[in-house]
């Protein structure tokens, strides 16, 4: 298999963790966790490959996320 081809599975198979891990942790729908990581400059970083931050796990991240872009989840 190409290594773009794998590249972008290995993160849309992330996004997805991070998505699922949002909803659980701030009990949001799973749309509402979507809007909400889609909207954030991590979900760029992680389209961009900056940092290698895709390489980190997919609890790190949401945490982060948490922390980092709290206005995010404001209702």
């Amino acid at each position: 298999m190409e290594k773009n081809k794998l590249d972008r599975i290995y993160k849309e198979l992330l996004e997805e963790k991070i998505i699922k891990q949002l909803a659980t942790q701030q009990e949001l729908s799973i749309r509402d966790a979507m809007d909400i990581y889609y909207k954030s400059k991590l979900s760029q970083q992680i389209n961009d490959g900056s940092y290698g931050i895709e390489n980190m796990d997919y609890r790190y991240l949401a945490r982060d996320l948490i922390e980092n872009e709290p206005e995010l989840f404001v209702r």
